[in-house]
């Protein structure tokens, strides 16, 4: 019997602070009591993926598609047993990066939808706190659709100034002014009938701290490193979901 405990593969640096805050998440979730009992994480920290902003939101830019796709056959190599994408807007290329490699691929938003609904199964309404890209797309609309959930974003002065924040924490740029973006936002979407939050950007789950909402609220980024310390060590840190439509 092969017992050898699985390895992790992150494609990272989208962004950079994003990706080493998911490994802390990861570390933080682990029942460990010496360095051997944490779980081997392969990491590609690559800030020169290109922009999903530009490509996404600004049209100017190239798809970040095919480099995703070699990030993830290099995790593969290396000896990734599976991969995790923590940029959600990333996930707009998540069909190229599965197509690409033998291994699963973790559908972040897929999980996501799922860990909330298992929460709290009779909501209807959700609102995310994430990037304008992912208002452009609507990523997150067929996965919170298959529960009948409706996704709402905040008005456009606060998405806006939102995605500003965005871009501070990436030019690691941001203080406790433009963070009041944060919170704007959060009470936008409470006053539109959002029943509970979902910080869908990975740059929003490094000031995560800083959310004050009387909703529930999720946070992407704790939900796909919980997710991982189950899948890898068969044990929960905290509550976490059985859903294989991430997978």
């Amino acid at each position: 019997m092969n017992d050898k405990e699985m390895t992790v593969g992150i494609l990272g640096g989208m962004g950079p602070d994003a990706t080493v805050d998911l490994m802390r998440r990861i570390i933080a979730a682990t029942p460990a009591e010496d360095d051997a009992d944490h779980i081997r994480l392969l990491v590609d920290n690559d800030p020169k993926v290109p922009s999903r902003i530009k490509a996404l939101i600004e049209k100017t830019g190239e798809s970040p598609a095919p480099y995703m796709a070699n990030m993830a056959q290099g995790l593969v190599k290396g000896g990734a047993d599976f991969l995790v994408i923590p940029c959600n807007t990333a996930h707009k290329y998540y069909d190229d990066v599965a197509h690409a490699v033998t291994v699963p691929v973790v559908n972040l938003l897929a999980l996501s939808a799922a860990q909330i609904l298992r929460r709290y199964p009779n909501i209807k309404r959700v609102g995310l706190l994430g990037s304008t890209a992912l208002q452009i797309t609507q990523l997150y609309t067929p996965a919170f659709a298959h529960y009948g959930v409706e996704t709402l974003f905040p008005g456009a002065k606060e998405q806006t100034a939102l995605m500003a924040l965005i871009r501070e924490v990436k030019a690691n740029a941001h203080n406790d002014k433009s963070i009041d973006a944060f919170n704007c936002a959060a009470e936008d979407l409470e006053d539109h009938g959002a029943e509970c939050l979902l910080i869908a950007c990975t740059e929003l789950s490094v000031i995560s701290s800083s959310l004050k909402s009387a909703l529930p609220s999720f946070d992407a980024a704790q939900i796909l490193a919980e997710h991982v310390v189950e899948r890898v060590k068969g044990a929960r840190a905290s509550p976490m979901i059985d859903d294989e439509s991430a997978w």
